[in-house]
């Protein structure tokens, strides 16, 4: 077991490699959603969750654009299939958590990073089996900049010509499944096996997976990263609790775009 294995002691714990090929940002328009036919496939979505045929408002563009600066340039994001509601945004917090706070609501598919004043940041995620397989309360003890990635023995028996090559570890890059970065979180000296990283499929945010933690767009985890020390305290709340009821999200194109103030992410 490594310290960068998602899956050491649970299945479907981390979502596995795949051969993802850094895709262009395709303007503005909106395309439908393909999922990939192998690998962590997206098995739930709400239907209110799918995208509008609309375009896509140019500020958000510019949040997910090309980070051309990091160890391994990273491209822009394709957001054209993800609803907007999923997009970094500033929004209202109802709940009494202090500032500082991350709060993980797996249910509907956000997390917050509580701010002053009774406002957040959100952040749309994609959950898998394993970010549903645990709730609680723990601590950021270790960051990672480009971690590695290593397939447990249970998943190289269940997919050993796909995760056998990688048995000794997949080296940081695009296509390693945990993406730029990734927190991990412990309760006291225990290791919860609960990670927060990116992603090689951000098609998938908004929705269940079949495999993973807590996986956010690639772009997002850097910022978040970027936002949270070590020791930061996180609350993941359970599948059926939730910060705003479902029907309470206003998606970003409904409040006209990132200027709207509940969609600015402030620094």
């Amino acid at each position: 077991m490594t310290g960068d294995d998602c899956e050491a002691m649970m299945p479907d714990l981390c979502n596995g490699p795949r051969s993802a090929r850094p895709r262009a940002l395709r303007g503005a328009s909106v395309l439908s959603l393909t999922l990939l036919a192998a690998g962590c496939m997206a098995t739930d979505r709400d239907v209110g969750a799918i995208a509008s045929v609309a375009p896509v408002h140019p500020s958000f563009l510019a949040m997910y654009a090309a980070k051309p600066a990091e160890r391994f340039p990273l491209p822009a994001t394709d957001i054209s299939a993800v609803d907007p509601r999923y997009f970094r945004q500033e929004v209202a917090y109802p709940r009494s958590e202090p500032p500082g706070t991350v709060v993980v609501d797996p249910g509907n598919k956000f997390l917050y990073l509580v701010r002053e004043n009774g406002r957040a940041l959100r952040y749309g995620v994609g959950v898998g089996k394993a970010g549903l397989a645990w709730n609680g309360t723990a601590e950021i003890k270790r960051k990672a900049e480009w971690p590695r990635w290593t397939p447990t023995a249970d998943m190289i028996r269940r997919e050993p010509e796909r995760n056998g090559p990688w048995r000794n570890g997949m080296a940081p890059g695009l296509t390693n499944p945990l993406g730029p970065r990734a927190l991990y979180l412990f309760d006291g000296d225990r290791d919860t096996l609960y990670r927060i990283h990116g992603t090689t499929e951000p098609q998938t945010i908004g929705t269940n997976v079949s495999s993973g933690c807590i996986r956010m767009f690639n772009q997002d985890i850097i910022n978040l990263y970027e936002r949270v020390p070590v020791n930061t305290k996180v609350v993941v709340l359970r599948p059926d609790a939730h910060v705003e009821p479902l029907e309470a999200f206003a998606t970003a194109r409904e409040e006209e775009g990132p200027g709207h103030r509940s969609a600015v992410p402030k620094s």
